[in-house]
């Protein structure tokens, strides 16, 4: 892995929700798109209409794909939403075509910014939806954030980058410095747009170092 990604060098993906239906997913993948993230579920109740379409078309496509959970810590403790992530789409299996699931932890669309809680209360939340993830799957979660929003929600905690793969959201040409210790970002949001439906993300590394995640090595 690279501490600076070349955006040219490094297996192209793309991230989805229910806002992108109806997705070609043959033309995605001659695009040369790689992998997908596609969101599963939110909170504790939403589960995306879209889901499993979305995760079948990729699939029959050839990408590599996983599911992420939209993290709601006002709605519940954190083990309870990794267990519905779970029971709805979030899994993972050593199968070299399904990426450990993702914690999309962010700014709130809905109310206060760190959701009403403490910097040691976010950090309490993500580590209980964490460590039951593990316990289910064997893996630890990749956890999607932003630099800014993980500095003031959560202090800046360092306490998950040596288990949690980071996907980090940086709409800029170059990476920029990482957040809460981690040393390099396993995945990068570069874009929130581009030729592809979603937004625009990549694997920092090499196809075999992707498929190698897939497969849990």
């Amino acid at each position: 892995m690279r501490l600076s990604p070349d955006k040219h060098a490094c297996p192209q993906g793309i991230d989805v929700s229910n806002y992108q239906r109806n997705i070609d997913w043959t033309t995605v993948a001659n695009n040369g798109i790689l992998f997908v993230y596609i969101k599963a579920t939110e909170g504790t109740s939403y589960i995306s209409p879209s889901f499993r379409s979305q995760y079948i078309g990729a699939t029959e496509a050839g990408l590599i794909r996983g599911g992420y959970h939209f993290a709601r810590p006002d709605k519940s403790d954190g083990a309870t939403q990794a267990n519905f992530f779970l029971a709805h789409g979030g899994g993972w299996s050593a199968d070299g075509i399904t990426l450990p699931g993702a914690l999309d932890i962010e700014y709130n669309p809905h109310g206060a910014k760190c959701y009403g809680l403490t910097a040691s209360e976010m950090v309490t939340w993500i580590r209980d939806f964490s460590n039951t993830y593990e316990a289910a799957t064997g893996r630890y979660p990749v956890i999607y954030t932003t630099r800014d929003w993980w500095s003031t929600c959560t202090g800046n905690s360092t306490s998950f980058a040596n288990d949690n793969p980071l996907w980090i959201a940086d709409w800029s040409s170059t990476l920029r410095p990482l957040p809460g210790g981690w040393t390099q970002a396993s995945f990068w949001q570069y874009a929130d747009s581009g030729q592809n439906p979603g937004d625009a993300d990549l694997w920092n590394g090499d196809m075999d170092g992707l498929r190698a995640m897939a497969l849990g090595f």
